[in-house]
């Protein structure tokens, strides 16, 4: 399954997975790497040796190529877009933020640069800097989201921008994938599904969650605050909506999702933690390993649209 992303990172399949908080570690990286995708360790607001310490292992586990995400946002950002020079890490994701002030070390590292987008406009900007492709990620997506539906974000930034654009938000089948493919992109980031592979670390009580979750199960929190994030509803997210209604501060929203995502994650608390998952969870069925999953995704997408000319 070649395309222009196979081609640009040197992977077997043009499947990556989403540089999730607290869910994305070296266990889950190298499993996804070595079964011919894209693995991705989340720096999120982890301190910058930590980070070393998960590109180190991921280098044990595996010699194919690998990513690493940075929140922009966070304190750390500097210290780790250094790191993932010194390591010579292969790739780089981004969000929260523009890339622009790290561009010329990574570029001149040979690094390779796809910042996530949710919006045209950014993904012009994006390229315009030097990115090499980008994410459009749509608003089924779990976690941090945009308002733009795949659907309707995929084509249009494939429309706006000449390098190749890798779809994500929504996609945890082979359908999905190869209405990606259809819609004009070159590759597609999984988070969902990845979360209750066999490899990821994840508390049982969280991949439960998600597998046993129905289609109307995700909510959105935090419009109010300009930054909505996706999770699966809970007695969190019912206290954070009633709390938004009533006009409640951004300091007390906050403290009601504080260390919720490790809650989840870690702890196993999927009643108060925050159980980050995309509107496709009802359609994750089983645990598998990643070599299963990646296995599955290419060959539906095969079934459906191979030879069909829309990669090679």
């Amino acid at each position: 399954m070649k395309t222009k992303v196979t081609e640009l990172l040197g992977i077997e399949y043009p499947i990556i997975q989403g540089g999730m908080s607290w869910v994305a570690e070296y266990h889950l990286a190298a499993g996804v790497s070595e079964a011919g995708g894209l693995g991705i360790i989340a720096a999120a607001n982890a301190p910058a040796e930590w980070v070393r310490d998960q590109i180190q292992k991921v280098k044990e586990l595996t010699d194919k190529p690998f990513g690493v995400n940075i929140m922009l946002m966070s304190d750390n950002a500097e210290e780790v877009a250094k790191i993932v020079v010194e390591e010579k890490v292969p790739v780089v994701t981004t969000g929260a933020g523009s890339p622009e002030r790290f561009m010329k070390m990574w570029k001149e590292a040979g690094v390779k640069v796809i910042p996530v987008v949710a919006s045209v406009a950014l993904a012009k900007r994006m390229e315009r800097c030097g990115a090499d492709a980008v994410v459009a990620e749509g608003t089924e997506a779990g976690g941090h989201i945009g308002e733009n539906t795949t659907m309707v974000l995929v084509p249009q930034v494939v429309d706006a921008v000449t390098i190749p654009v890798i779809a994500a938000g929504g996609i945890a089948d082979g359908r999905g994938m190869a209405a990606a493919y259809v819609l004009g992109a070159q590759g597609v980031q999984i988070g969902t599904y990845f979360v209750v592979v066999k490899e990821s670390i994840v508390h049982e009580n969280y991949k439960n969650a998600v597998i046993k979750a129905k289609d109307i199960d995700s909510r959105v929190t935090g419009r109010t605050t300009g930054h909505p994030v996706r999770a699966l509803r809970n007695q969190m997210t019912k206290m954070y909506l009633e709390k938004e209604k009533e006009g409640a501060t951004l300091e007390e929203l906050e403290l009601l999702t504080l260390g919720g995502l490790r809650k989840a994650v870690v702890d196993g608390d999927v009643i108060n933690g925050s159980v980050m998952a995309g509107q496709i969870a009802g359609l994750v069925k089983e645990e598998m390993s990643c070599k299963e999953l990646i296995r599955k995704l290419v060959s539906e997408t095969d079934a459906l649209i191979g030879g069909n000319g829309l990669y090679e």
